[in-house]
């Protein structure tokens, strides 16, 4: 019987290897490589999302023939998610462009650095950080954000950090206000959480400064200041601004048309 299950576990184990690629096969993650004309769209998600809020700017992306990736972002910390990102998209082969949701931006902007593939920065209601600013110091930079009395209390992980979630009694009001209840309610239970070190780690990128910039974002937005966001598109120097009146946090939720638009703006380099 010892031996039966031996060779049972053996032969899976071989089957099993048998589906993995080759190391020096070409398995590209996008099915189509990315061009000067139209390249590859990669969208990072922000805390108390997860990636399908990407999926009506991804909808509208494709249809047009550009290559998406919407990256899974661990939510675990700057650091760390940058390295990860960059990772991703430097398994991408052609021209890119990064598309940062809220929390994303700060992860866009040290993950673009070193990546000549890289031409242009996408920051969709997203942190623009200069060098050594965090998520909690730029949020409070400016009055009007309201996220701290929607928070849950924090879960203490088995580290001995702490994950943050939005109350589901209140995620709709506080971060997608102008989405339909249903889909609210969907992203309230899908949400992922974000460490509270994450949320005060320095950053050390700053990508913005040498790429093109473009930042678009409602102004109704309770996660991040309405001025906060036009102070940090300002300081960017972007190429353009759309503010888009009367949007909550999840802008690409509500108006995946607008944030498209911006971003196919970005890929064409206008």
């Amino acid at each position: 019987m010892i031996a039966k299950k031996l060779l049972i576990s053996i032969a899976a184990s071989v089957s099993f290897a048998t589906v993995l690629p080759l190391a020096h096969a070409e398995a590209p993650i996008t099915s189509i490589r990315g061009t000067i004309a139209k390249p590859t769209i990669v969208l990072i998600h922000g805390a108390f999302a997860d990636s399908s809020s990407w999926d009506g700017v991804a909808k509208k992306l494709t249809a047009h023939g550009y290559p998406v990736l919407s990256v899974a972002n661990p939510l675990r910390g700057v650091a760390n998610d940058a390295q990860y990102a960059a990772s991703v998209i430097g398994a991408v082969k052609g021209p890119l462009v990064l598309v940062g949701h809220s929390y994303g931006g700060m992860v866009i902007s040290k993950a673009a650095e070193g990546n000549p593939e890289v031409k242009a920065l996408v920051y969709v209601a997203a942190f623009a950080p200069e060098q050594g600013e965090t998520v909690a110091g730029l949020a409070g930079k400016f009055p009007g954000g309201t996220l701290g009395d929607a928070l849950a209390d924090p879960v203490t992980l088995a580290d001995g950090g702490k994950d943050l979630y939005i109350r589901q009694d209140k995620f709709a009001q506080q971060f997608a206000a102008d989405v339909s209840p249903r889909q609210a309610a969907l992203m309230a239970a899908g949400q992922r959480p974000v460490t509270v070190a994450a949320l005060n780690e320095a950053s050390n990128g700053t990508a913005w400064k040498q790429l093109p910039s473009y930042f678009v974002y409602g102004t109704a937005d309770k996660n991040i200041p309405f001025e906060g966001l036009r102070f940090m598109a300002k300081r960017a120097n972007a190429k353009d601004v759309v503010e888009v009146k009367g949007a909550s946090h999840v802008v690409m939720v509500s108006r995946p048309d607008a944030v498209a638009k911006v971003i196919e703006e970005a890929a064409g380099n206008k």
